[in-house]
């Protein structure tokens, strides 16, 4: 997330001043303490049309649904500030999600090299790489959030989700694939002899994990994978044809909690737990009745999550711009926007009690903090789909995939 700051010149500025400064972003409301520009209701815009267009809407069809979009542009800007903030009370992490998550998308586009990787999230979605994990991310912690808040409250009944299960099997049909986690013991730039010891320190890793130590543990103390080590060590799933024939060989033949013996990659020496395993074919229905359960509690879901989001705007400070509107706004909630410059100071000093009937003195720059993001807003519904630092050089996952 950018930092800037816009300087707001009170009303008693000369003139002389007020004329030198330019404004360089409008806003157009506060929540809380972040804030929404015009600049993002515009891009929010764009981006929907350049979506619409793709889908093979034109004419009529397009406009309408642009208009459309744009008439709850700021209701979804709002709503997803509220959700994120909501997350950082709740204290909700999501960085295990994304990072696996982009992992997942290099093991598809089959693209090992993080440049080039960030290369191609720059042409294909025209943002740089780490706006695209700062947007994913705030996606993630809205669906958490709803799904916390609002879906935890929503059941279906056993019978209900057994019986979508027996009309709709052809739609749990699966290839085979596998979950792993790893612990990678770096051998780059290392001499003969610290190989050997690198060696050694992943035997005794194993031997350790074998014994019952957890994974997770183990991989945050040892692992040399930074992004991997973020999240005990998981890794998107895999299929045999994904992974190198002496990893694949290994982990689809053994049941869920092996731990390998290390193995040797380029990088180094990984050592890999098998969290689980699907054989390819029929899924059961305790293996997706969660999945059937989100699926069907989300019409349901829906004037829930629009109620629970007007409970957040009656508890936020919102402020917004004259001429813009917020169309799921809070009944009886005042959002008027208040001028700074015409606020009247609610305390005084001695010294100012004293000269009273003088001339007073006033602060006329105010610097204000500016958030710019190209966010857009998940949808209020369930499958609402995140800054964190900037991400690693290195791969997301050392396991070498199949080229």
């Amino acid at each position: 997330m950018y930092r800037r700051f816009l300087l707001l010149i009170a009303a008693a500025l000369p003139m002389a001043v007020a004329a030198d400064v330019h404004i360089v972003e409008e806003i157009a409301a506060k929540v809380n303490g972040d804030i929404i520009t015009r600049g993002e209701l515009e891009q929010q815009r764009k981006e929907l049309e350049q979506q619409l267009r793709a889908e093979g809407m034109t004419g009529t069809k397009l406009s309408d649904g642009v208009r459309d979009a744009a008439a709850n542009a700021l209701r979804d800007q709002i709503d997803q500030l509220l959700l994120v903030q909501r997350a950082k009370d709740l204290s909700i992490s999501v960085d295990g999600d994304v990072t696996r998550e982009i992992a997942d998308m290099q093991v598809r586009t089959k693209i090992s090299d993080p440049d080039k990787f960030h290369q191609l999230i720059q042409e294909q979605y025209g943002m740089t790489f780490e706006d695209f994990r700062d947007r994913m991310k705030r996606q993630y912690l809205a669906q958490r959030v709803i799904g916390q808040e609002v879906g935890s409250r929503v059941n279906i009944p056993e019978a209900d989700l057994h019986k979508y299960y027996d009309e709709h099997k052809s739609d749990f049909v699966r290839k085979e694939q596998v979950f792993l986690s790893q612990i990678l013991i770096s051998t780059e730039g290392k001499s003969a002899e610290q190989a050997a010891a690198a060696e050694k320190k992943a035997k005794d890793i194993v031997t350790r994990a074998r014994k019952g130590d957890k994974f997770s543990d183990l991989v945050r103390d040892n692992s040399d994978d930074a992004e991997t080590a973020k999240n005990g060590g998981s890794l998107p799933p895999m299929q045999p044809d994904q992974l190198q024939p002496q990893i694949s060989e290994i982990v689809f033949k053994q049941p869920k909690g092996y731990v390998t013996d290390p193995i040797k990659v380029p990088a180094g020496f990984v050592i890999l737990r098998i969290d689980e395993r699907y054989e390819a074919g029929q899924a059961t229905f305790e293996e997706v009745k969660n999945d059937i359960q989100d699926k069907l509690a989300r019409p349901m879901m829906e004037p829930k999550i629009r109620e629970y989001l007007t409970r957040l705007r009656m508890q936020a400070f919102l402020e917004i711009k004259e001429g813009y509107l917020d169309s799921g706004a809070a009944p009886g909630k005042d959002t008027r926007w208040l001028d700074v410059a015409q606020l009247k100071p609610q305390t005084t000093t001695k010294e100012e009690v004293a000269s009273r009937g003088g001339r007073h003195k006033r602060l006329f720059v105010i610097p204000v903090p500016f958030t710019a993001t190209k966010v857009p807003v998940p949808a209020t519904s369930p499958d609402v789909p995140e800054a964190p630092a900037p991400p690693s050089d290195k791969p997301d996952a050392a396991v070498p995939v199949k080229q």
